[in-house]
């Protein structure tokens, strides 16, 4: 049985931790992750819950769990507080690819191996890093245009279709990557396809509204729309549904329970399936492995199938 124990950091990064201990001391690793920004979405919320179980359930496992609330200054300092700490591993959820880079360097010199977890730093951090842990996001972008395309060849547009992006937090490594994947393969496998236009949603279903909202007035002919994530995507579907502008085809990636609701409706064409509660258990099987000695490979990427209305019964219904 595990202790709970609510903790206060240092006061450079003055916000709580949760550390969950095991009895096993003598063995345990501690082990601190800092995420990106728990109270954003119900995925990142979700795998900070499924974290907490997972190393609840391992006895060989002490974990700081910190959240650094989307600022780049404050995981920073999560990062050297945990480095002062002398844990034996530090998780990290980049709130920003570049940014956090001398941060995981200073982990690096300090002979503790950083494990990136769902969203990738920047490669100039590549040689500070042990492993990354995670979707392949560019992969999930070519995957999620595949899907468009296709949709449009059933629909015999695909010679003429105009579709718009909404992407996620500009200069977060998997926005970029899902939006390059994206806009590398749709000319590949529907060169006639227009993308007309790309707005950053920050991974947020209001903003998304918002800027479909901005495209729908701006743009009477809009057969399609990309979103970074499901639920930007269904901001933008509640606000062409607001406006009674029907039959644009919408696409996401990291298939959220909203998603899968409105895909079930009808109204929501596909997605990216991807498990929160996957990607954290990987993280910390990841850490486990690295300084158990085992051989981890440097991109330990996850699948992420391919989800639309025609599979979706083969696929339970997302937790968040």
């Amino acid at each position: 049985m595990k202790n709970w124990i609510f903790a206060s950091t240092t006061v450079t990064t003055a916000i709580a931790g949760l550390i969950i201990a095991g009895t096993a001391a003598a063995d345990t690793y501690k082990i601190g992750i800092t995420q990106n920004n728990v109270g954003v979405d119900s995925y990142q919320t979700t795998y900070e819950k499924a974290f907490i179980a997972a190393a609840e359930k391992n006895d060989n496992v002490e974990a700081v769990v910190l959240d650094a609330g989307g600022d780049v200054a404050r995981q920073i300092a999560q990062v050297e507080d945990l480095i002062q700490q002398k844990v034996d591993a530090i998780i990290i959820w980049p709130t920003n690819g570049k940014a956090v880079i001398p941060a995981v360097r200073k982990a690096h010199q300090a002979h503790i191996p950083v494990v990136v977890t769902n969203s990738n730093i920047s490669k100039e951090g590549f040689d500070f890093v042990a492993s990354f842990s995670g979707p392949d996001n560019i992969t999930q972008g070519l995957r999620a245009a595949e899907i468009m395309c296709d949709k449009f060849k059933d629909m015999g547009i695909e010679k003429e279709a105009k579709i718009l992006q909404i992407s996620g937090q500009p200069g977060y490594t998997t926005a970029i990557e899902r939006a390059k994947g994206f806009e590398d393969r749709l000319p590949e496998v529907c060169p006639n396809v227009d993308l007309v236009e790309t707005q950053p949603g920050d991974w947020n279903r209001e903003k998304a509204q918002k800027v479909m909202e901005a495209f729908l007035v701006k743009y009477d002919d809009i057969d399609g729309v990309y979103a970074g994530d499901d639920n930007m995507g269904v901001g933008a579907l509640n606000a062409a549904k607001a406006a009674g502008r029907e039959g644009i085809i919408f696409v996401g990636a990291t298939n959220f329970a909203v998603g899968y609701e409105a895909m079930g409706k009808g109204e929501y064409w596909g997605s990216i399936y991807q498990s929160p509660v996957d990607d954290a258990e990987a993280a910390l099987k990841t850490a486990l492995d690295i300084l158990n000695g085992k051989d981890v490979p440097f991109l330990n990427y996850f699948d992420t199938p391919k989800i639309t209305q025609d599979n979706m019964g083969k696929f339970t219904k997302p937790v968040f």
